[in-house]
């Protein structure tokens, strides 16, 4: 039988307990007819609310138990959290009230509570109305506990937003970036900018590209081999994700109403299995057999310990499509552009996009967004300017150096050379570290807008979630401004992690954006 003492040891890191430890000793107490409450939260900057909140909590029952969510699982923006998961879990346990503290390697709590099954679970009043969550966790875990026979109970105290506590006191970005952000604060809030992705809701988008299977090859380094000037390595493991317009494709659909594409298949090694598994389910796929060619695909080979990429190989045939690939292609885009109110290009410069589609789209497409990447794959070949038009165009500096053949100059001159080689009138340049740059052709107006990443993982797919957003954010009007911060903040999630490993999406989006804001 255990005791309220025994839950709550003198020593506060006892109660520091594995989910399933807590599971046990809950179900326990809940036989003796102990009630079991349950605060979950990201607990990163433990204020007065938060003392109010948790005392408020143990008054509903008998035993508390406050689970905090592992810093893997956090995405509040930069820098966050400030404090990582184990120093939050000894905060909360060293005050009184807490009975027991677990950490859960969840974005939500909805798998805790379906294992602990508290009779109270506990929130803060700003989550009494759960259409203001923007990312629809708070209604799916209130469902959870009362599928385990509990109830909701929401607090209602003097409170703080630790965000905004943090972004005043903590801030991980450099001047300058804070003085943009005092600025865009005074003219946005949280709840305007998230206003501008809810009107992409309305948007049916088409993605027309090539797919790129990524791959990481995980290796441990060896040494030099014994008989040849190499290096050797040992293979460790394989992780496979949706590259190319395939993650533009589960971008768009974390956002618009409708997303499709149309793209490229080869029937050898196809994996047309896995493609349509990584796809998120909004996504229709129209895909085009190249007959006697692969599915493209680019192996990268990582050291484990560093995540230093070592060496990369493209599979691909990039030779001209045969007649009757791009006659089909020409097809299908015939039957597809029309219903679109976005066509995004993701141009790999991998063979797809030849003069008769580039010709198609551009003839057709009602709001063309369009990139053109600089690749080892293309050598050069694959510039913006061989599309006749645009409605808007997001590349990276490196490529705009490359079409306008200029170096050392500044960028909005290469800008405003960039726009006499190709019909468009909104452009946005991605400068890496520097932030992004955009032009309006329309007013005759600049635009910067400073990066927000603070840890940098993996720049592969970066591009394209700036791009996918961005342009439908300029299709429907939104201020550059808005633009910059949301395209950058896409950048920034994706950059936190290896490829195309996830995609963003409106919740979370959201959430970082409201969290930055505040």
């Amino acid at each position: 039988m255990v005791s309220i003492s025994q839950v709550s040891p003198r020593a506060p890191a006892d109660k520091i307990k594995s989910l399933d430890q807590i599971a046990a000793i809950t179900a326990d107490l809940k036989r003796q007819g102990q009630n079991v409450v349950l605060c979950h939260g990201t607990f990163d900057l433990l204020h007065p609310g938060h003392i109010r909140h948790l005392a408020e909590a143990k008054r509903q029952g008998d035993v508390l138990v406050v689970t905090l969510t592992a810093d893997s699982h956090i995405k509040k923006g930069p820098g966050r959290p400030i404090f990582n998961e184990r120093l939050r879990a000894e905060t909360l346990a060293s005050i009184e009230t807490v009975d027991m503290v677990g950490i859960v390697a969840a974005p939500t709590a909805i798998e805790v509570i379906g294992l602990i099954k508290p009779d109270i679970y506990v929130k803060g009043s700003d989550y009494a109305r759960p259409e203001n969550d923007p990312t629809g966790k708070i209604h799916d875990e209130v469902e959870a506990v009362k599928a385990v026979g509990g109830r909701p109970y929401y607090t209602d105290d003097i409170t703080f937003s630790s965000s905004k506590l943090i972004n005043s006191n903590f801030s991980v970005f450099p001047e300058e970036t804070e003085t943009w952000l005092k600025s865009f604060r005074a003219r946005h809030s949280g709840d305007d900018v998230a206003g501008w992705l809810d009107r992409l809701a309305g948007l049916e988008v088409l993605v027309v590209g090539e797919t790129i299977v990524d791959e990481y090859a995980f290796c441990k380094g060896l040494g030099k081999a014994a008989k040849d000037p190499i290096l050797a390595f040992l293979y460790q493991r394989t992780e496979t994700y949706a590259g190319g317009s395939l993650a533009v494709a589960n971008h768009v659909a974390g956002f618009a109403g409708e997303a499709g594409i149309v793209t490229l298949l080869g029937d050898i090694d196809r994996r047309e299995e896995f493609i349509r598994r990584s796809l998120r389910a909004k996504v229709r796929l129209d895909a085009v057999t190249h007959r006697n060619a692969p599915t493209l695909h680019k192996r990268r080979f990582v050291d484990e310990h560093t995540g230093a990429k070592i060496f990369e190989l493209y599979v691909m045939d990039d030779g001209p499509l045969p007649p009757e690939v791009e006659n089909e292609l020409l097809a299908r885009l015939d039957e597809r552009l029309p219903g679109a109110d976005v066509v995004i290009i993701p141009d790999y410069g991998h063979g797809m996009m030849t003069p008769k589609v580039i010709e198609k789209v551009c003839a057709k497409a009602r709001f063309l967004v369009i990139n053109t990447q600089a690749n080892a794959g293309n050598r050069g070949f694959n510039t913006v300017s061989k599309y006749p038009r645009a409605d808007y165009v997001c590349i990276a500096g490196h490529e705009l150096e490359l079409d306008t053949r200029m170096r050392n100059r500044g960028w909005r001159d290469l800008l405003e050379a960039l726009t006499k080689r190709i019909a468009c009138e909104r452009f946005t340049v991605t400068l890496g570290k520097t932030g992004t740059l955009s032009w309006d052709g329309t007013t005759g107006t600049f635009h910067e807008a400073p990066a927000l990443a603070t840890k940098v993982v993996d720049r592969v797919g970066a591009g394209d979630a700036v791009l996918a957003l961005t342009g439908m954010l300029v299709a429907v009007g939104a201020p550059w401004d808005v633009v910059g911060l949301l395209g950058n903040v896409a950048g920034a999630e994706m950059v936190g992690d290896l490829g195309n490993r996830v995609a963003i999406d409106k919740g979370s989006l959201s959430k970082h954006v409201i969290s930055l804001l505040k």
